[in-house]
């Protein structure tokens, strides 16, 4: 059964997969997270990474009118952000901006040519994946969380049906500041899109995260995309969201999936997306430790 307070946010999450659209949902900001840039980390002896100076992103601030005004700042260096971000990490914020135009607010965080790209949930934000992402870029991988079109400090859009290329911009500016292979991760419909976006990168994909993930989502359709990636693939979902059709559509991607090292976690908590690992308890944080090794060692699968 779903948990108590989480009814909103899963039919928000519904909702977006039938029509491709968001709105607003509450959620909590993210701990402080380490800093983002473009040198690349050193290695130990075993071949772990090892911290590296950093950066900041180099890209010139946007004016446009973010998605939730109310919840959007304007960092030092003239970047939008959402006030989730904590202060300190505010200067990791930068603007992409999309095939179709469309600027969107993102942080980069850490530094090297293991790149890792988090997609968030729709009606959520960029902080959705803020603690992971500090994780791993404290670890030495290069991790990009873009927030998308229509959510958050990221620009207003009329097209919400194309938010692959969100998810591509993304993928872009991790080759531009010196990624070489990429880990796909995203919750919702944030996992539909890191999926199809990661079919056309020049990056070398070593893996793929779907949380709570519909097979389709608006025009984006992830079950074409997952018959060509064969990286590592978890895919997760709880089988009391939406009353199972989150659990059935990600058997659906399973199902689909040419990935010969493929997983499928039903997790009990009931919970979508981020949610799984965010407000689970002990059951969240086992969870997140399990998404954390898993993105560690698809890298050293790829080696």
């Amino acid at each position: 059964m779903r948990k108590p307070g989480v009814v909103a946010v899963a039919a928000l999450a519904w909702l977006s997969v039938v029509t491709g659209c968001s709105s607003p949902a509450a959620e909590s900001g993210g701990n402080k997270a380490s800093h983002g840039g473009r040198s690349s980390p050193a290695r130990t002896e075993d071949g772990a990474h090892s911290r590296a100076p950093e950066s900041p992103p180099d890209h010139d601030p946007v004016r446009y009118t973010p998605s939730w005004p109310d919840r959007t700042v304007r960092t030092a260096r003239g970047h939008l952000a959402n006030s989730c971000v904590p202060k300190d990490l505010r200067d990791r914020a930068t603007t992409l901006t999309t095939s179709d135009g469309v600027h969107l607010s993102a942080l980069v965080l850490g530094s090297g040519p293991d790149g890792v790209l988090l997609d968030h949930e729709q009606g959520y934000s960029v902080c959705s994946f803020l603690d992971i992402g500090k994780k791993l870029a404290a670890e030495g991988y290069h991790v990009v969380i873009p927030e998308y079109r229509n959510h958050g400090a990221s620009q207003k859009s009329a097209d919400n049906e194309h938010i692959d290329r969100d998810a591509r911009a993304a993928l872009a500016e991790l080759r531009r500041v010196g990624a070489e292979r990429v880990f796909l991760g995203g919750a919702s419909c944030g996992g539909t899109t890191a999926a199809v976006a990661g079919l056309d990168t020049p990056l070398r994909v070593t893996g793929l995260l779907m949380m709570s993930s519909p097979a389709r989502c608006g025009g984006v359709d992830a079950l074409a995309a997952v018959k060509k990636i064969k990286a590592p693939t978890l895919l997760v979902a709880s089988p009391g969201d939406m009353n199972g059709n989150i659990e059935e559509e990600a058997r659906k991607v399973y199902a689909a999936s040419a990935a010969k090292d493929k997983k499928l976690v039903i997790d009990p908590s009931g919970y979508h997306g981020t949610d799984m690992i965010r407000r689970a308890g002990a059951s969240g944080a086992k969870l997140r430790a399990r998404v954390e090794k898993f993105v560690v060692a698809s890298f050293s699968r790829s080696r």
